[in-house]
Formats: C-alpha cells, structure tokens, sequence
C-alpha cells in the first residue's frame, strides 16, 4: 500500500513538534517549505512517496533557481526535504532516500552587517533622551538598544523578555529564552543596566497605564505606545529610527546590533567558545562566522608587525 503526502507530512511535523521539540517557528517553517514541495510534486502527476525519484529532486532544485529564489533560500528548502525523505526512509514509507545525493547550491560567502564601534556608540546616543524629555517611548527606546547590544540578544528575545528575567541590582544579568526554548544567562554592561534601570523607574508605568485592556501587563520588560508587550515589527522601527538620527546611512535592523555585539566581543579578545554561549548558538560553527577580521584591521595589524612593512 502506498503513503500519501498528507499522512507523511502529519507524521513528519508531529515528530519534529513533540519528539524533538523544534520551536513553533522553525515547525511551521518546515511544513511551508514542504507545503511547496508537494505541490510542485502534485503538479508533476507524482501523487506518492515512493513514486519521487532523484531527478524529480534535482527538477525542483532547478525550477527554484528559474523562480529567482536566493541560494540561502534553496538551501533551506531542500534542508527541509532531507528532513522529510529521511524522515520517509526511517518509518519505512519508502525503500531508499532518494534525496541524499542532492547537494545544496553553494552561495556566496557573505559576512554579516556590522557597525564599528563608533557607529554604535553613535547609534546609542542618538536614542539618548534630552535632558528635558518626559516622553516614556523616549526612555523605552534607549533601554531596548541598550540592552540589545549589551547582551546581543535576538529581536525575540528582546520582544519576550519579563521583568522577573532581569537581576539589575546584584549578578546584572539577563535570563533569555533562545530558539528551542532554550534559557541562558548573559551579562548585562552598566550602560545598559542604567538605561534599563531610567526606563523603570517611571517610564514604563506611564507606557502601563495608557492600555486599555481588563487586565495591564504586569510581566513584560518592554511595553509599547498602548501599554502592551512590544512586537519585533516596533523594535526593527526603534532601531531603524535611530539609525536615522545617528546619520548611519545603510539599512539597519535588530539583528545589526546582535553582529556587531559578536564582532566586537571577538575583535576584543573573547574567544569563540564563549561567544557562542552568550549568542546562544548550538553550534561553534556558527559563531565562527564573527572571526572574519576587516581590512582595516587587517592592514593595521600588518603596517604594526610586518618588519619591512614601513
């Protein structure tokens, strides 16, 4: 008796949900990448797991890259169908893995968006309130560019964090909840835990008090305008503001401050090892990334130590 697509998918997502307890997001990212793949496979006539061949694969590897998708894209996709065809191959729907064989496209090596540490230092002040300043959005502001760059914490985490999550006054840390539902500890520097400390002491009661809701909302770090938990949409709008002000004049989003923490870390001295743990990232690999070293700095440190260099 042959499987169809509909059953193996259920069985895949639920095994991924509850066995290996993938968050919500990468879940769902899952079940789109393979929403897509079995229609292009309906559309092929090929209504069965067994019936898929290699070539099939490799067919829609192609009609991919004729749809203009990046290779970072193609990559996670067929990511995904490896997921499933050896998910298919375990439970024994089929006899043979027939997507083994069909590498990822290689993509361009790139690094990531950074700021130096003028630009930071720019960025953070520019979201610094004046003096006379009674606006709380104003002083919310500052506390979340502060924090995401003290503790190069994902936009999520940023968005997720609950005032029981912080120690500001004796370890001046921060506990966030990373992909998987995974917890860490990160310190947080004295300009952040200043920052943070302002927004609490005024301004984020008067965010609280303008909601409208029965019940206020007692747990959440970072309210919005209306005294909710703010969104990832409002923090990428708080950085990209900012960046304005600072005259940084290249597209900015959360996840620049978040480079910028790990360059800076290693530029710095830290080793990889434990910027992996501060980032959170299951694996080194990963982090690795962050040890690319800049030009300028490449050029710096060959004029300091090459003996015929001057």
């Amino acid at each position: 008796m042959k499987h169809d697509f509909d059953t193996l998918r259920e069985r895949f997502l639920a095994h991924i949900a509850i066995e290996r307890g993938l968050a919500d997001a990468t879940v769902k990212a899952y079940e789109s990448d393979i929403a897509k793949y079995v229609g292009w496979l309906h559309a092929r006539g090929i209504d069965h797991p067994a019936d898929i061949r290699t070539s099939d694969i490799e067919d829609y590897v192609a009609a991919l890259d004729a749809a203009g998708e990046s290779a970072r894209s193609k990559a996670r996709r067929l990511a995904s169908l490896h997921e499933l065809h050896r998910f298919a191959l375990a439970e024994h729907v089929v006899t043979d893995d027939v997507s083994a064989h069909v590498k990822a496209p290689k993509s361009a090596s790139t690094l990531p968006e950074v700021l130096t540490v003028d630009e930071t230092a720019r960025l953070l002040d520019a979201a610094t309130p004046s003096a006379d300043c009674d606006d709380p959005v104003a002083f919310r502001d500052k506390a979340v560019l502060e924090f995401m760059y003290a503790t190069g914490c994902r936009v999520s985490e940023a968005a997720g964090m609950n005032l029981d999550d912080l120690d500001l006054d004796d370890e001046h840390v921060a506990r966030l909840m990373g992909k998987g539902s995974k917890q860490r500890l990160v310190p947080i520097g004295s300009y952040a835990c200043a920052a943070v400390r302002r927004y609490l002491q005024g301004p984020r009661a008067q965010l609280e008090a303008r909601s409208k809701a029965a019940v206020p909302e007692r747990r959440a770090l970072f309210l919005n305008k209306r005294g909710q938990r703010i969104s990832r949409q409002s923090i990428w709008l708080i950085v990209q503001a900012a960046g304005r002000r600072a005259g940084i004049d290249r597209p900015l989003h959360p996840h620049t401050l978040r480079h910028s923490f790990a360059t800076h870390l290693i530029q710095g001295g830290a080793d990889v090892r434990t910027v992996q743990e501060l980032l959170g990232h299951t694996s080194v690999t990963t982090t690795q990334i962050y040890t690319h070293v800049s030009p300028e700095h490449l050029i710096e440190a060959y004029l300091m130590s090459h003996p015929r260099a001057r």
